[in-house]
């Protein structure tokens, strides 16, 4: 327990080094892979944010892993970020890597099996609608559980406007 409050000089500048270095490393990396590293457009992206943090964390206040060790890791971590948005393309991967839309209202009709599917409570759908000020559930459009876990409420006080189909077309129904 003592050690806790120990001090010495050399360790104190080996993490600001350190500290300053992996820093460096990290807007290199995102200046190179660009801002999609630190999205939350899907599980992926989440990883991805988690292992960087991770990463950090570890390089900076861990005696056993030097500065190299965790810029090589991190750009591997990137190197897979930047290979998975590419691969994303592809059908198969995009089934594999993101998450699907779930609609969690068609107009004014709770869909109550989707709400089990999200997690999402009645309750958290009403606060939804009341921070996206609906005021009447007629205004209703959709609303959307998003891959990114953020639920969109489509809303408008016109009564004849319809909603596109083209901003329904991934959401799972």
């Amino acid at each position: 327990m003592e050690k806790w409050f120990q001090f010495k000089e050399m360790d104190l500048l080996a993490i600001v080094l350190t500290a300053i270095g992996i820093y460096i490393a990290v807007i290199l990396f995102t200046r190179i892979a660009g801002k999609r590293s630190f999205s939350k457009m899907s599980s992926f992206d989440f990883a991805m944010t988690v292992a960087v943090g991770s990463m950090i964390a570890t390089t900076v206040l861990s005696k056993s892993v030097s500065l190299w060790d965790g810029v090589i890791g991190m750009g591997a971590v990137y190197v897979l970020q930047i290979s998975v948005a590419l691969l994303r393309r592809y059908k198969q991967v995009q089934k594999v890597v993101d998450n699907v839309p779930l609609l969690l209202m068609d107009g004014t009709e709770i869909l109550h099996d989707n709400l089990k599917k999200a997690r999402v409570s009645e309750s958290d759908l009403r606060s939804k609608l009341r921070e996206a000020n609906v005021i009447r559930l007629k205004e209703v459009r959709a609303v959307i559980f998003e891959a990114t876990g953020d639920i969109s409420v489509m809303h408008t006080e016109d009564d004849n406007e319809e909603l596109e189909n083209w901003l329904m077309e991934d959401v799972k129904r």
